[in-house]
């Protein structure tokens, strides 16, 4: 008979071999190969499936245990199923294989998160086959899109299938990993209680074409491009000590000194630059700051014509509290005024950041699961510094966290360097936690 951990090991290798790629365009991830899968081992328990499909192909999937009273809180687990690309040069094993070698699943997923749309997966089938009854109804969703802003996805069941999908708590990804930062308590677990915010925006940099031939006092925009690229690497915005920052330092329960620099907005720059830990450090500055990266160039038509106009996307993250127009005026504090004139500024996303509080039920079912499953261990709030499909639900009313559980068999740089890079891979002692974590918070809070 086959354990969990076999379970939600074959479920999350088929799902990895699914290969759901969102590339951004709407006819990509084709989330209904993983649905597919899903409603078979689902429906295989007993359970009813609902499939929404917004767009041929994205589709996204929706199961429930009902509660026996319609006043209790009810919860709802929340996995996404689409992936995003890979550069297969950069891999030790195939990206879409879902290999398991000697306790490790590798694959596009295996972290960023089929590991928990898995393991969520797994907790509620057994739950369902065990009669769980719970008093609040327990709710198992599986979404598109969630790597291109939720369009296909989230987003849209929030929008048109409210009843189906909003409930009064919500866990999604990604927390519970241990971070490498001294306490004489013990160590603490990060539960994603707030969200930085995304804007997304294009720069259109505008030159005059001409003869590649003659360069000389010309006006070439991918020459002005590679000059506002620049700037805007070398753009330092100030570190903010926002509410979200100042508990996890509080919770986390540091040393002194340590203490003391995190609070600091000189010294925790000098922090993130030299802690050894590289994916502490980075953490920890786009925390505490406003990030820009330029991440996409397209520009020129052909190599003897000097180019007329170029397109920077930028990636940018804000804190809590800032808008659009605080990323204005950082972008034209970047490039100075006379470059700023210059682009056009094309907003592809403005979503703020969003946030729960800690005084509810759900956090203390938590925190009570984990310590019990994690001896040693505390909770601690943190502010994630990527997106997630929890911001539509927290707008919506509820109250959501990222979470799960995690083992140490992986360090936390190499664990967080995994998001959308090379050789992304979980053991299967992080997706045993994992299940039995869904399992037993279910049926603290909701019995």
């Amino acid at each position: 008979m086959a354990t969990t951990v076999d379970e939600v090991t074959d479920l999350l290798q088929h799902l990895i071999r699914n290969a759901c790629v969102n590339d951004g365009t709407a006819v990509s991830g084709q989330e209904v190969r993983t649905v597919d899968v899903l409603q078979s081992y689902l429906e295989g328990g007993g359970l009813d499936v609902e499939r929404y499909e917004p767009v041929p192909g994205r589709a996204s999937l929706v199961t429930r245990i009902e509660g026996s009273d319609p006043n209790a809180p009810s919860l709802c687990l929340m996995g996404h199923s689409d992936v995003v690309p890979v550069n297969e040069n950069g891999w030790t094993r195939d990206p879409f294989g879902g290999e398991l070698v000697d306790g490790v699943v590798w694959g596009r997923g295996a972290v960023d998160m089929l590991n928990l749309t898995s393991s969520m997966a797994v907790a509620v089938k057994h739950l369902a086959d065990s009669g769980f009854r719970p008093k609040g109804t327990l709710v198992y969703t599986a979404v598109a899109d969630e790597e291109a802003l939720g369009t296909h996805g989230a987003k849209w069941l929030v929008e048109h299938e409210r009843d189906a999908v909003v409930t009064d708590y919500v866990v999604t990804e990604m927390g519970g990993m241990r971070m490498p930062l001294p306490s004489p308590s013990g160590p603490k677990l990060p539960v994603m209680v707030a969200e930085k915010g995304t804007y997304w925006c294009r720069l259109t940099v505008k030159g005059t074409p001409g003869h590649g031939s003659m360069p000389l006092r010309t006006d070439n925009a991918v020459v002005k491009a590679a000059v506002i690229v620049q700037r805007l690497a070398e753009f330092r915005p100030e570190a903010q000590m926002h509410d979200v920052w100042r508990r996890f330092v509080d919770a986390a329960d540091l040393l002194p000194e340590l203490r003391e620099t995190l609070l600091d907005p000189e010294k925790v720059v000098a922090f993130a630059e030299t802690f050894p830990d590289v994916g502490m450090a980075r953490m920890v500055h786009a925390a505490t700051h406003t990030t820009i990266s330029p991440n996409i160039v397209h520009g020129g038509q052909k190599t003897n014509i000097i180019p007329d106009r170029v397109d920077l996307e930028l990636d940018i993250r804000t804190l809590p509290g800032q808008t659009s127009g605080d990323v204005r005026a950082m972008l034209a504090d970047a490039l100075g005024p006379e470059l700023f004139a210059s682009v056009d500024i094309t907003a592809q996303s403005d979503d703020e950041s969003t946030a729960s509080s800690l005084d509810n039920p759900l956090w203390d079912s938590i925190t009570k699961v984990t310590e019990a499953m994690v001896p040693g261990t505390r909770t601690m709030p943190f502010l994630l510094v990527g997106a997630t499909d929890a911001r539509f639900f927290r707008r919506a009313g509820s109250i959501a966290y990222g979470y799960g559980l995690f083992s140490e068999r992986i360090p936390f740089a190499q664990f967080m360097s995994m998001f959308h890079g090379d050789d992304e891979r979980v053991d299967q002692e992080s997706l045993d936690l994992s299940t039995n974590l869904w399992e037993a918070l279910a049926t603290d809070l909701l019995t």
